[in-house]
């Protein structure tokens, strides 16, 4: 994929200067002067609307624009120390393998900047097209700002495809100087990953009403744990007697410093069985949490590090307080430190929104996808195992859904730590009509509400189909749905209205097939398993020898087999609807979109970008030879 021909664009650099170092050895650091790409003025600023830290101690902080009628993603890079250069790129799971990368590199004399990929073995090699383009670069104070752009789609084969979901970001930073790209040694360097959504749907922020108030759901004076992952659970009430309003906004409140320990947060209102819930504040799987914390499920606001504020549309918004609405809610923050700093303080949590004037309709939270039942079960060391659940028509035809429909506005996905992929389809009159979510680079590790680009409007009869997909190749038993971390989920909570009686939407293989499944395996397999009925499911799974005979035979119980359908009200109460047949729908073939000729812009006969004088900046970079 390397072509000999292609060099890698210079950039002029000041002189060189040393500085010394903490340890009082010297340690050479340079800089890049202002370079404006040939496409005209880079982005001011406060053109980049999203913003994340890349590393825990936030040396590099990364904010971005998306640009849907270019379909072209402008980052702006802040590197608040820089030494020798860094990586900075794209890859499937956050590996540093297979990754797509901008490198900027510092021989010890000059500067570079480049379009790079690594190999399976980690090895950098110059990409023989140049899609990272370099906008600009200049110093600031706070450190320097480099400027650049990517296109969603490149349709070359060494160039990640940037989609809606979850993207991993990779970084690495160059502590000395080298003499080429191929002498970079990934192996070595000082880096990590961040998980961000890059492609936010551009939705205008609806107006808000003159009578709205906020309340803040903080947790207190937290010593954030020296420990890599801590979720903390902290419990708070409204007010008695409040009645009920509706949330039309919410965002996060950060302690400052803490932005990037502070990995994602969700506010829970608890079940309005219970008249009162113990108080708490501490990690939530201390064995001195209470029980009944755990009966505090129902989502009212998700936050996850990159994302900004969350608003309902104009027409709807989430009700809470008033009669049947526990007062009680609990807020849960997940803590990511690597790094295992101490001592570290910190009272973040969301600021919530909210009106007394309501708004036309309540919003509502549906839950599809798979019922949390073991008889849903996945073998070990599968790299990926698909299982999927059903919304059948039954359900949103029979007995739930308005005539006039629902409209999904926002999705939040779930599984537990196996899952990989999940996406939600409509389907009507058998056929799939529209992607509600999908996620191809899903990590458990990072989940959010994330408002939908387009309201999907779901009619009676119409289906919801949620496919999940799973990597169980690093464990050793099989791992069967339910509620533990290490059981699975799969889940698409959908958020829209108006707000109906349906509250679960799910499905699950029929469990008198499953039972047929374990009759059949004991009876083809040397040795004796008990799959007596006394036996429970999950340890008539964990007692499976996976052979390649049983685990596709279990693939293809959960591809014909029919389903259970579970369509629940909010008290928990399941409407009549029996059992169904799995709906079909035909695969589509994703195809690759070629790029605009705009996205084009002055190619250089070597296949890199030309080299150009700009008035009042002085030299710029070229791909053929240093601008010097």
């Amino acid at each position: 994929m390397q072509n000999s021909g292609n060099n890698p664009c210079s950039c002029p650099s000041l002189k060189l200067r040393e500085v010394a170092s903490m340890y009082f050895t010297m340690v050479v650091a340079f800089l890049v002067i202002l370079v404006v790409a040939l496409q005209g003025s880079a982005p001011r600023g406060s053109d980049f609307p999203y913003k994340v830290p890349l590393d825990p101690q936030g040396l590099l902080e990364l904010s971005w624009n998306v640009s849907y009628p270019e379909q072209a993603v402008h980052f702006q890079l802040l590197i608040r120390e820089l030494r020798f250069g860094l990586l900075f790129g794209m890859s499937d799971r956050g590996e540093f393998e297979n990754a797509d990368l901008a490198v900027l590199w510092s021989d010890g004399h000059s500067s570079y900047f480049g379009d790079a990929w690594s190999d399976a073995e980690g090895q950098l090699h110059m990409d023989s097209q140049q899609d990272y383009q370099l906008l600009g670069a200049r110093r600031a104070p706070e450190g320097l700002y480099l400027l650049f752009r990517r296109a969603f789609s490149t349709c070359d084969p060494k160039d990640y495809l940037i989609e809606d979901g979850t993207v991993h970001l990779i970084y690495g930073i160059l502590e000395k100087p080298v003499p080429s790209l191929q002498a970079i040694n990934i192996s070595a360097l000082h880096g990590g990953l961040q998980r961000v959504q890059l492609l936010k749907p551009n939705i205008s922020v609806p107006q808000l009403p003159g009578d709205m108030k906020s309340m803040e759901i903080t947790a207190p004076d937290v010593v954030i744990p020296s420990q890599e992952t801590t979720y903390w659970c902290y419990m708070a009430e409204l007010p008695e007697g409040f009645p009920k309003h509706h949330i039309i906004m919410y965002e996060p409140v950060v302690t400052a410093g803490n932005e990037a320990l502070v990995h994602h947060m969700e506010v829970f209102q608890c079940a309005a069985d219970f008249d009162s819930f113990p108080r708490y504040n501490g990690p939530c799987d201390s064995k001195m949490k209470p029980e009944r914390l755990n009966y505090c499920r129902h989502v009212l606001a998700a936050w996850a590090m990159g994302a900004q504020a969350f608003y309902y549309p104009e027409e709807a918004g989430l009700a809470f307080g008033g009669p049947g609405s526990s007062r009680y809610l609990r807020l849960e923050i997940h803590y990511h430190n690597p790094l295992v700093f101490k001592g570290r303080r910190d009272s973040s949590g969301i600021r919530l929104y909210y009106t007394a004037s309501l708004r036309p309709y309540d919003a509502g939270i549906m839950e599809l996808g798979l019922v949390y039942t073991p008889v849903m079960a996945i073998p070990p060391g599968e790299d990926a195992f698909v299982l999927t659940g059903y919304c059948t028509d039954k359900c949103t035809q029979l007995v739930t859904l308005p005539a006039a429909g629902i409209r999904i506005f926002a999705s939040q996905l779930h599984t537990h730590l196996a899952g990989r992929k999940v996406v939600t389809v409509l389907s009507r009159d058998g056929r799939e009509r529209q992607v509600v979510n999908a996620d191809s680079h899903y990590s458990p590790h990072f989940q959010e509400i994330r408002m939908l680009k387009e309201v999907v409007a779901v009619f009676p009869g119409d289906e919801l189909i949620t496919t999940c997909t799973y990597n169980t190749e690093d464990r050793s038993r099989a791992t069967v749905g339910g509620f533990g971390i290490l059981e699975e989920m799969c889940v698409n909570y959908v958020h829209y209205y108006p707000q109906t009686q349906l509250e679960l939407c799910k499905s699950a293989v029929d469990p008198g097939y499953l039972h047929r499944y374990f009759n059949l395996v004991n009876r083809f397999n040397d040795e004796e398993i008990c799959m007596c009925p006394q036996v429970s499911v999950p340890q008539q799974f964990y007692s499976i020898p996976w052979n390649t005979f049983n685990r596709d035979v279990l693939k293809s119980l959960y591809g014909f087999a029919p389903i259970s359908v579970h369509c629940n009200k909010s008290s928990a109460v399941r409407f009549p609807v029996g059992a169904a047949s799995i709906p079909k729908l035909p695969n589509k073939i994703p195809r690759c979109r070629a790029r605009s000729a705009a996205l084009r812009t002055h190619p250089n006969p070597a296949g890199g970008w030309s080299c150009q004088e700009m008035p009042g900046m002085g030299r710029t970079w070229s791909s053929a030879q240093p601008c010097a």
